[in-house]
Parts: C-alpha cells; sequence; structure tokens
C-alpha cells in the first residue's frame, strides 16, 4: 500500500442529538488506524446550534462549542478546522450525527435549501479541488452533496432525506447496511450507517468499508 495514508476526520461535537454520532467517528478513527493510516481529528470553533439532554433527548438551555465538545471525542488531540490544509492530507472523512444538519449546515431545518457553514463549505471545496477523496457517513452526504453538485452519494433508503437530496441535484442510490456508494469525478464514498436501523457492528462494518473505499481512492 506504499507510504501510510494520513487523514483528516471532521467531527460537529459530541453526541448524535447535537453533535457527531460518538460510534461512527470511533469507528471511522478505528478503521483507518487498522488500515494502516494515521488520522488527525479537526473540528470548527463555533457554538453548537443548541445542547440535547441525551437521556431525554429535550434541547435544554446551555450553550456549548463544537470544538470543545468534539475534543471529548478525540481525546484532546483535535484542531479548529480553519487550520485544515488538504496539502497535509491524503483524504478527508465526515462522520455523521445531527450536528452535521445543525452545526455544519441547516439541512436538518431547511431541507434541501440548506445553508452550509462556510468553513466546511471551504473544505470540502479545497479537498476536492486537490484531487482527494472525501467520504462521508450517515447524514454527511448531505452536506457534501449541497456543496459538490450533482454529486452521487447514499444515505440509505430514507425517503424524505431522498427528496431533499434530489431537490438540491444530487444523485442518490438506495443502501443497505455496509454498503458504499462512490462517485468517481468528485471522488465521494458515502454509507448510510445510523440513517438505517442498525446495530453497532453494522455501524463498524460501514465505518470501515467507507474507509478501505476512501483509501483505495488515495492511490
Amino acid at each position: 500500500m506504499g507510504t501510510k495514508k494520513n487523514i483528516a476526520v471532521v467531527l460537529s461535537g459530541c453526541g448524535v442529538y447535537d453533535g457527531a454520532e460518538i460510534h461512527e467517528s470511533v469507528f471511522t478513527m478505528l478503521a483507518i488506524a487498522r488500515n494502516g493510516g494515521s488520522y488527525q481529528v479537526f473540528a470548527p470553533d463555533i457554538e453548537q446550534y443548541h445542547v440535547v439532554n441525551h437521556l431525554t433527548g429535550q434541547p435544554v438551555d446551555e450553550k456549548r462549542n463544537v470544538l470543545v465538545e468534539a475534543a471529548r471525542i478525540a481525546r484532546g488531540d483535535i484542531k479548529p478546522l480553519s487550520e485544515y490544509n488538504p496539502d497535509d492530507f491524503d483524504a478527508i472523512m465526515f462522520p455523521g450525527g445531527f450536528g452535521v444538519a445543525k452545526n455544519f449546515s441547516t439541512f436538518a431545518f431547511d431541507g434541501p435549501d440548506c445553508s452550509v457553514n462556510p468553513e466546511v463549505e471551504k473544505v470540502i471545496l479545497d479537498t476536492n479541488k486537490a484531487g482527494k477523496p472525501i467520504g462521508a457517513l450517515c447524514i454527511s452526504p448531505v452536506v457534501v452533496a449541497k456543496v459538490l453538485e450533482g454529486a452521487e452519494v447514499t444515505i440509505g433508503n430514507d425517503k424524505d432525506t431522498i427528496d431533499a437530496l434530489e431537490k438540491m441535484g444530487a444523485k442518490h442510490r438506495f443502501t443497505t447496511h455496509g454498503e458504499v456508494v462512490i462517485d468517481n469525478k468528485y471522488k465521494v464514498a458515502t454509507t448510510p450507517c445510523y440513517m438505517l436501523d442498525a446495530t453497532i457492528d453494522q455501524i463498524a462494518t460501514g465505518a470501515e468499508n467507507v474507509v478501505k473505499a476512501v483509501m483505495e481512492m488515495t492511490e
């Protein structure tokens, strides 16, 4: 496999309801390491849209920072997304979680008419311009598809999300657990993970498969 692949992992906070999905995040990092790569975690230094009590599922009246929260998953070894340079990496990965639809974009509220955080948008565009692959899990493909017009992606089989994707001009492919859709034009690999009714071992398989697909595209 030649030299060791260095992959950026971008997190949207910590916790499925208001940040990055923790299982998808951890399994992405594990899959990179198990496939002979190294990773650096990034997150934008911005305030979360809101904070959700993960026991009750209800929003609470407090403020949290996406970078500070994501640092929990990264064990403190994390950089602000503003420091990301595609020249330093072979690829970039976006785990899912509602933070993608609330902090990285307004997709949770505006659907196909959503806007994308300018820093996140720049990172996707810069990575694509540098010819480096992009991997996206769960709901993250919607943000990639919003930025890279006409991209072919998957979020599994959720009708409302598929409708929104197609309204944005994306091409959607139905998938089940562990399946990966590859857009060769944009070098984008996507997998549905918790967009499906999934078990934790199915998430691990999905993360493994999408990381392998991204690594193959770096060759």
